[in-house]
C-alpha cells in the first residue's frame, strides 16, 4: 500500500511554494478565471448553491450548508471559488484532518456546466495545492468514485495523485443525480504536493499509463467490458494487471441500473481485492484502464 506522510523533514521549501503559486496563477489565467478564498456569507451561499446545482441531492440532503462552509472558513480551512466575469463557475472545499494541520482533506469540488472544458477544475486544484504548501502542508487526500473514468484520469493522470486504499460504500446512500441510489465505493487518493510526478503534472506533463503497451509486455486483464457493456472477469496472474471501467457509468446508472450495479460489484471485487492484497495502482490510461503492479505486494 502506498504510504504518504508529512513531517518536519518533508516540509516544502520556499522555492516550491513560490513555484506552486506561479503555476496556479498561470492555470487560472489560462482558464479565464480568478480564483480566491471565499469568506463572506453571500459567496459561501453561492458555493453551496453551485454544489447543489451539480449534485442535485434529494430534498433536505444539500451537499454543504452555508452555515457549515462559514464555520469551516472562519476556522481556517480551505474554501475557494473560481470567478469568470463576476460569475462563480467552480468551487472547492477542504478541511484539516490531522493535528497540527498535518494534512488537508479535500472534500468536494465542482464546476458548472457553463464552465466545463476550460481547465477550471485543474486550476482550482492547483490553487489548493499552492494554498496548502503555504500552510506547510505537503499532502492532500480526497476520495472519488473509481468507476467514473474522467475523474480517474483527472486525479491520477492530470494531477498525479496516487490511490491509497479502496473504500466500499464509504458514504452510504447519497441519492443524488451523480451517485444514484447505489453503494458509494470510493478510492482514497494522496496528492504528494512536492513529489517529482506531481510537480511535473502541475507544469503540464501528466502521468501517462499505456494499457496497450503493458498488454503487449504480458500484463493480464483482470476486468474488462463485454460485448453487452457489462463487466467480464479475467486473470490477475501477471506482475502487472489491467482493470477496466465502463465508458460512462453515470449514464449507465440511469439507463441500466442493474448493469451499473454489476460494475460496482465487479470493481469492488477486482480492484478492491488487488489493493487489499498489496497491489499498487501506478496509473490510469484515459481509455479506461487502471494499471496495477503486484511486484511490491
Amino acid at each position: 500500500m502506498t504510504n504518504l506522510t508529512t513531517n518536519a523533514e518533508s516540509q516544502p521549501a520556499p522555492a516550491a511554494r513560490d513555484e506552486a503559486v506561479a503555476v496556479a496563477r498561470a492555470a487560472a489565467g489560462a482558464a479565464g478565471v480568478e480564483i480566491r478564498e471565499l469568506t463572506e456569507v453571500a459567496e459561501l451561499a453561492a458555493a453551496g448553491d453551485l454544489f447543489e446545482s451539480i449534485w442535485r441531492s434529494a430534498p433536505g440532503a444539500r451537499p454543504l450548508t452555508t452555515e457549515l462552509l462559514r464555520a469551516m472558513s472562519s476556522a481556517g480551512n480551505y474554501v475557494a471559488g473560481a470567478f469568470g466575469h463576476g460569475e462563480l463557475l467552480g468551487a472547492c472545499f477542504g478541511f484539516f484532518g490531522h493535528p497540527g494541520k498535518g494534512g488537508l482533506h479535500s472534500h468536494i469540488a465542482g464546476v458548472t456546466a457553463s464552465g466545463a472544458g476550460r481547465g477550471i477544475g485543474q486550476a482550482l486544484k492547483l490553487h489548493q495545492r499552492a494554498w496548502a504548501l503555504a500552510q506547510d502542508v505537503s499532502v492532500i487526500t480526497w476520495t472519488f468514485d473509481p468507476l467514473v473514468r474522467r475523474n480517474a484520469y483527472f486525479n491520477l493522470g492530470k494531477l498525479g495523485a496516487l490511490p491509497l486504499r479502496y473504500l466500499p460504500d464509504f458514504y452510504g446512500p447519497m441519492a443524488d443525480r451523480i451517485n444514484g441510489s447505489g453503494e458509494t465505493d470510493r478510492l482514497m487518493v494522496g496528492w504528494d504536493l512536492t513529489s517529482p510526478a506531481v510537480r511535473a503534472a502541475s507544469l503540464g506533463e501528466p502521468v501517462r499509463a499505456d494499457a496497450r503497451a503493458w498488454r503487449e509486455r504480458g500484463a493480464s486483464t483482470a476486468l474488462s467490458a463485454g460485448a453487452d457493456g457489462g463487466p467480464v472477469m479475467g486473470s490477475a496472474s501477471s506482475p502487472t494487471v489491467l482493470v477496466a471501467v465502463p465508458s460512462d457509468i453515470e449514464r449507465l446508472r440511469h439507463q441500466d441500473p442493474g448493469r451499473a450495479a454489476a460494475w460496482r460489484s465487479a470493481l469492488r471485487e477486482v480492484l478492491g481485492g488487488l489493493m487489499a492484497d498489496g497491489a499498487r495502482v501506478t496509473g490510469f490510461d484515459r481509455s479506461g484502464w487502471y494499471v496495477l503492479s503486484k511486484e511490491d505486494s
